[in-house]
């Protein structure tokens, strides 16, 4: 079996969004730009599709959600020519000639979002072609469901913050996360209202759900030394993102501080990047993303390396390339999922994009032992309501 073309769309969101309201939630920008709406400079309405089409007449579907443009064009001017001509089950040695070939400007960022698209429809592909779900060949089954969060509080008005927890709590989730919506230039007095909003989802969730927090990289060492105090007696499974990636120093000290779990990785990338934050004893909870980190086969030697060091893998995002991940990892115990919502901020695009990403029943999802490969298509009549770009 031989790759006889690559095909690359971006998607653009050209609809309604929902208006994001002031301190929606924290992110990197919040220190460099006066406050507008929170969230609303690091938004993203774009998604990129990527297909691998075989002489033997199967087509792997990989994707990348951040910088669509930009990874359309990495991946046709720098990875299509590796692939062109080649089998895809050498997905070792395609993997390293893209990473190699694109080591001078990539590595990470960009680059390594065209590489995890582009390695995502690759193993889409063997798992069509061996007629097995990806996880059956990435180790198989290591539990009957996998138990998900409900993944999209953000800093609303109380009384919708508090419905929307009652609604996931009906749900059956045992596990749920909210985003933080102040940050170091809101004060002490934008601290009280993170505390706010955690004690209000605890007081409708009660004790025995697991409430996680994100504060997206919007936060410095010296404010989350200050807030963790006052997060501690909520019971919280662990505090996203805290500082900007590259702050391995500022991960390291949180965790060493030891009042709240400390997670991330979203923002990190390949298994040399995770060497790094488990060596320096970083995280309490590893949360790669596969479409950025490098694709399937990056992932799954970080959750390998990972369970060597005891640190539970927690994958970004959820979406059926890391369920798969999850699925075939003991060391997972849990995974993320995105409610379907209105389009806000660019999370909710993958429902309006694939057909065949599951739903939770009672807060766990199940994957189909007889759906061949990652078990996605594009929704062609959906992307009619999106600006494609060929």
């Amino acid at each position: 079996m031989k790759i006889t073309e690559v095909r690359t769309r971006v998607v653009q969101w050209e609809g309604e969004t929902v208006p994001l309201p002031p301190h929606f939630c924290t992110n990197p920008m919040d220190l460099v730009s006066y406050r507008q709406a929170s969230m609303g400079n690091f938004s993203f309405h774009g998604w990129l599709l990527v297909e691998v089409f075989t002489d033997a007449g199967v087509v792997g579907l990989g994707n990348a959600a951040l910088s669509p443009l930009v990874t359309k064009s990495l991946i046709d001017a720098y990875l299509k020519p590796i692939l062109v001509g080649s089998d895809p089950w050498d997905t070792e040695f395609l993997w390293q000639q893209m990473y190699r070939r694109t080591m001078a400007f990539g590595r990470k960022g960009v680059a390594m979002v065209a590489i995890s698209a582009v390695d995502i429809a690759l193993w889409d592909i063997l798992g069509k072609a061996a007629k097995q779900p990806v996880y059956r060949l990435l180790g198989g089954r290591t539990k009957e469901r996998i138990p998900v969060y409900a993944s999209r509080l953000y800093a609303m008005p109380i009384y919708e913050l508090r419905a929307e927890a009652q609604r996931y709590k009906d749900e059956g989730y045992t596990a749920m996360k909210l985003r933080f919506g102040w940050g170091p230039l809101d004060g002490r007095e934008g601290m009280m209202k993170n505390v706010e909003l955690v004690r209000n989802v605890r007081e409708v969730i009660g004790e025995g759900i697991d409430l996680m927090t994100d504060a997206y990289m919007g936060w410095t060492l010296d404010y989350a030394k200050r807030m963790l105090p006052l997060l501690e007696h909520f019971g919280i499974r662990w505090l996203e993102e805290p500082v900007i990636p590259d702050d391995t120093r500022g991960y390291r000290e949180l965790k060493k501080y030891g009042r709240v779990p400390i997670a991330g990785g979203e923002h990190e990338h390949t298994i040399f990047g995770f060497r790094s934050l488990l060596e320096e004893d970083a995280l309490d909870t590893i949360q790669f993303d596969t479409n950025r980190v490098g694709g399937i086969t990056q992932a799954r030697k970080i959750s390998a390396l990972a369970e060597s060091f005891q640190v539970p893998v927690v994958p970004h995002a959820g979406q059926m390339h890391n369920y798969h991940v999850v699925m075939a990892s003991l060391n997972s115990p849990i995974a993320e999922f995105f409610p379907k919502v209105d389009v806000e901020v660019g999370n909710e695009l993958f429902w309006y994009i694939f057909d065949g990403e599951p739903v939770p029943e009672n807060g766990h999802i199940n994957l189909d032992d007889n759906t061949p490969g990652l078990g996605l298509t594009v929704n062609e009549e959906s992307l009619k309501r999106f600006k494609v770009t060929d």
